[in-house]
């Protein structure tokens, strides 16, 4: 049966604070670990009001710090701000503290607007030494050699399995090209979902990492009682997402009854393609939503977000899909 693993934005909520938001996120951590989820991941962005996972490395740290046994990481790291040599340490210390434990999903892109991306010190046209970046990061984690002169401490020997992610062509054809997982971003980026399958799957050579090709799928699930009031949490996203594209980036606001009978047809459009890969409603219509979408794509693993306003909801949401995700195994 198809794994299933966490992706949390670490939401910060309308009223709330980045303190707040970083508890929750580690006591969403401690029920996903409870409920059985393989991965719980974090995702590097910058300046976004409604997101505290920034230091995403810091934030790893933290949740890893209050778990046992799920497995933490990021998804991803948007490795174009960054030296590779600093995310190997940056890494290679979480998993000397957390061993074995500890994930890297790799990106290439800024994780924020231009503006930003400039104020990172980010040269915009790094982007382009992705594929020779990762290729050093992962040099860093292997065993010191005779006279090497740059070494990454902690890093050095450490197992740190790398991730490709990706919402195009581009990362399916790097993560096949290297031997490596590959993490796609449906969850808001679905145009390209079926293409980079086909492509990471066909051109998909063995490494050392993985022998065959494993993937793992982005998900929006919303999960409640019912319908109706699965309906109504799923609205906080959609709200985001539309400020968001707007240019009006904001904290994570509350849920609106009927929130998209009021949109105008461009919004709507725009909400039907971006969050098409999502599951909304009762346990009955996500254990339909979530069997469609693993019958579809084949996924490997699905990587669940769920953007929801209540913390103790969106807690349930999570604990509804692991119940749905246990019948159906338990079926299959």
């Amino acid at each position: 049966m198809t794994a299933l693993s966490v992706l949390d934005l670490s939401p910060i909520t309308q009223g709330s604070t980045a303190s707040q938001s970083l508890a929750n996120s580690l006591d969403l951590a401690r029920h996903a670990e409870r409920l059985g989820y393989r991965r719980y991941w974090l995702a590097e962005h910058h300046n976004m009001p409604g997101i505290a996972s920034a230091a995403t490395s810091v934030v790893i740290a933290h949740v890893a710090g209050g778990t046992k046994t799920i497995r933490v990481g990021a998804g991803g790291i948007m490795l174009p701000n960054h030296a590779p040599l600093v995310i190997a340490e940056q890494f290679g210390t979480l998993a000397a503290l957390f061993p074995g434990r500890i994930d890297l999903g790799l990106g290439r892109a800024p994780g924020t607007d231009m503006l930003t991306a400039r104020a990172l010190r980010r040269n915009l046209e790094s982007a382009d030494n992705f594929p020779q970046d990762v290729v050093e990061l992962m040099g860093y984690f292997q065993p010191a050699e005779e006279g090497q002169r740059i070494r990454a401490v902690p890093g050095e020997g450490q197992t740190v399995p790398v991730w490709i992610l990706g919402s195009s062509l581009y990362g399916a054809q790097l993560a096949a090209l290297l031997g490596l997982p590959y993490a796609f971003a449906s969850h808001f980026a679905p145009a390209e979902l079926d293409h980079a399958l086909e492509v990471y799957r066909t051109r998909f050579q063995p490494s050392a990492q993985l022998d065959k090709p494993y993937v793992m799928l982005g998900l929006n699930v919303s999960a409640a009682p019912t319908d109706a009031e699965a309906k109504l949490l799923f609205s906080s996203l959609q709200q985001a997402f539309v400020n968001l594209r707007s240019g009006r980036p904001g904290q994570l606001p509350p849920p609106v009854e009927n929130y998209d009978r009021n949109l105008d047809p461009m919004a709507k459009t725009m909400l039907a393609q971006a969050l098409s890969c999502a599951v909304v409603g009762s346990p009955e219509t996500v254990r339909q939503g979530i069997d469609a979408f693993i019958r579809r794509t084949g996924a490997d693993e699905l990587m669940v977000t769920a953007q929801i306003f209540d913390h103790a909801a969106r807690v349930r949401s999570y604990e509804i899909l692991a119940d749905v995700h246990k019948s159906m195994s338990k079926a299959a």
